[in-house]
């Protein structure tokens, strides 16, 4: 362990960055050991801000990680799947959610924490703290997954937050500041093509409260009726009790896998997410003549599916012409009707994903998009009968003092550290909105995400709890 002079530790700094973090006892790690009234001193000031005896700062960074018990975990949350091991496949409100939800909470309960769900099923797990009027310092993630995806996205998140609160109680702190895990709704976008459904509705988004009392799956079943099997949605149809204020919670962090592929080809630890890129989804519908793939000659057709194919080639086309190794797009979903080989398509529907760290960069290629749909559809004799902007989300940037944080745990774990942007966006990208924001990454195998292949090993799951309960 290193230690620094206590001129480091100035009263200005101290102003700035502890009221952030009433909760830990992250600047007692650093104090030097050489004057007994310095040391004393400042230990007497991280009590009086923690509102807990912090002991000596090594007992806490000596403290293990019961990784025994998360890989069980693990394994466990990863049974209660649609689709055969190792691949997970949870939906939202289906009865394998319900039930992963029901593990959820009681591994909650069991780490202390008082339970209690919204009306469209996020569910907070709280540890209250010596002062509950203060507003809370909130963590977690998603547990939900895309067919035939793996088991660590989202999940290490929320077991890890768990874990996290379960190494502070074994240490004996007690809070100032209460505690709160949030296990949010449906981050992915797989049943009611709304991504992070749970944390856009606390942030208020009065479009989307709206329009989830008309939106329906892909078998007609609405979100309401969805929500009210899985036991939400009871209160007449009211889920406008889900929004948070803003400032509800003192500050939010979210541990997560990479994603990518850099922090395991770097071999480093922790990863300290510096923004989060901005999304949009697009969605668009061609409609041609169709006809018979045998009696209709090639210059008398209008190939909805060709017009389609040709707007694929065009995103990518105009994601690439940014020139930016940040601005990317994905044509996700490309469906065509009739859907039969010997039958030309009469109608084409594709969603397009297209997401940048600079929303202005990011808003041209959208408008490039458009204009070359128009231009299609006009060349090959189709509609547009389609062009929706679904959602166009800013990026987010993480709080600095929550950097610094996460900074200052990376060094004193002796973990290797970089700052980096998250190119994938996560529920924190709309818990900005209510409270200042960071994220932890750990690496994953070769950066596999949304496969059966996904992968975190123990030792950086574990090292991403350590670096999480110290920020």
């Amino acid at each position: 362990m290193s230690w620094v002079k206590p001129s480091c530790w100035n009263t200005s700094l101290l102003m700035v960055v502890l009221p952030l973090f009433l909760l830990s006892p992250l600047f007692s790690f650093r104090l030097v050991r050489c004057d007994a009234d310095h040391f004393g001193s400042a230990f007497k000031i991280m009590e009086e801000f923690s509102g807990y005896p912090v002991g000596e700062p090594d007992a806490l960074l000596s403290l293990s990680v019961g990784t025994d018990d998360l890989l069980k975990q693990i394994d466990e949350l990863a049974a209660f799947s649609d689709t055969p091991a190792p691949s997970v496949t949870r939906v939202i409100y289906t009865d394998k959610d319900v039930a992963a939800r029901r593990y959820v909470k009681n591994l909650m309960k069991g780490a202390g924490l008082s339970v209690r769900e919204d009306a469209v099923g996020n569910i907070f797990g709280r540890w209250v703290g010596s002062e509950p009027d203060l507003p809370a310092v909130a963590t977690g993630s998603h547990m939900d997954a895309i067919p035939y995806s793996g088991k660590y996205d989202g999940v290490v998140g929320v077991l890890g937050a768990i874990e996290a609160i379960n190494v502070l109680r074994r240490y004996g702190f007690k809070p100032k500041r209460s505690l709160e895990i949030v296990l949010f709704t449906s981050e992915e976008p797989t049943r009611f093509g709304i991504s992070c459904l749970g944390s856009r509705l606390l942030a208020g988004s009065e479009e989307l409260l709206k329009s989830l009392k008309s939106t329906v799956d892909a078998q007609n079943i609405s979100f309401l009726d969805a929500a009210r099997y899985a036991g939400y949605a009871q209160d007449q149809d009211d889920i406008s009790s889900v929004v948070l204020k803003k400032g509800t919670y003192a500050s939010f962090v979210e541990l997560h896998i990479e994603q990518g592929p850099i922090l395991e080809e770097e071999g480093t630890s922790i990863g300290i997410v510096t923004a989060i890129a901005a999304p949009a989804s697009i969605k668009v519908d061609f409609e041609g003549g169709g006809g018979h793939a045998g009696a209709v000659l090639m210059p008398n057709r209008n190939d909805a599916g060709l017009a389609a194919a040709e707007l694929a080639l065009a995103v990518e086309k105009h994601v690439l012409e940014s020139g930016s190794i940040d601005t990317v797009g994905t044509v996700g979903i490309l469906d065509l009707h009739p859907g039969a080989i010997n039958s030309i398509p009469s109608k084409a529907h594709l969603e397009i994903d297209t997401r940048d760290i600079d929303e202005g960069r990011r808003n041209e290629v959208i408008k490039k998009i458009h204009q070359s749909a128009f231009r299609i559809a006009n060349n090959r004799g189709v509609k547009l009968s389609e062009f929706k902007i679904v959602n166009q989300d800013p990026p987010a940037l993480s709080d600095e003092s929550i950097i610094r944080a996460m900074e200052i745990a990376s060094t004193e774990l002796n973990l290797s550290r970089k700052l980096m942007i998250s190119r994938a966006y996560h529920d924190s990208l709309f818990m900005a909105r209510i409270s200042p924001m960071g994220m932890i990454f750990i690496p994953c195998y070769k950066g596999y995400s949304h496969k059966p292949e996904e992968y975190s090993s123990m030792e950086d799951i574990a090292n991403g709890v350590k670096a999480y309960y110290l920020a």
